[in-house]
């Protein structure tokens, strides 16, 4: 996929997002998400954190970090929180006329607005279906390479298959499931395995841990 409509991609990604986020009540900032500890407005404010931050500051960062990713996230994600969901907010919709991604791929953007959507959405039973070029685009990234999660990796050894999708990667144990539920897994998110089907899906939750 060329550069210029995978941006296109992560425009409609970013205001799928932003509808759901627009709909939220106050108190509803505060639910919990898929990564870890970070509530809703964390999970929002690395998403603006990744959208505005160049290569040079990005690395910068992460070597004043110690190279800690944890660190270096809570660092860049300290300036886009504002003191309440409403600047958390208004600094997402900034960062959604940018064309900023970490380390310059624009396939490693989508993919952290893709999931970072699922992962606000998912636990709280909020209604975000991202485009299918858009999940299947992050799907050939993370089989492809580690880069903001150890997809590649984590995957190894497995032979990936969507049921309602024609993409597969990879050789070994099959595991089977929906195209968006085999992004979330090889983004280490354990709670998609179990809408996943094969003899490798063990494995792949052991993984995850």
């Amino acid at each position: 996929m060329e550069n210029a409509a995978r941006w296109r991609l992560i425009d409609e990604e970013r205001r799928r997002l932003d509808n759901v986020l627009a709909a939220l009540e106050p108190g509803q900032w505060e639910l919990p998400t898929l990564c870890g500890d970070w509530d809703v407005r964390h999970a929002v404010a690395h998403l603006s954190a990744a959208g505005s931050t160049a290569s040079p500051r990005w690395l910068v960062n992460m070597a004043r970090s110690g190279f800690n990713t944890d660190r270096h996230n809570a660092r860049l994600l300290a300036g886009q929180l504002g003191r309440d969901w409403s600047q958390t907010l208004e600094r997402y919709r900034l960062v959604c006329t940018r064309r900023i991604a970490p380390l310059g791929s624009s396939q490693g953007l989508l993919g952290e607005v893709l999931v970072h959507g699922q992962d606000i959405a998912r636990p709280n039973k909020l209604r975000l279906d991202p485009s299918v070029p858009a999940v299947r685009e992050v799907a050939e990234f993370f089989a492809a390479k580690d880069f903001a999660v150890n997809s590649k990796t984590l995957s190894k050894g497995l032979a990936l298959a969507a049921v309602d999708d024609d993409f597969s990667a990879g050789s070994g144990p099959q595991v089977r499931g929906t195209l968006l539920d085999l992004v979330m897994a090889m983004a280490g998110r354990r709670e998609a395995c179990d809408r996943l089907e094969g003899e490798g899906v063990a494995a792949l939750a052991a993984r995850i841990g």
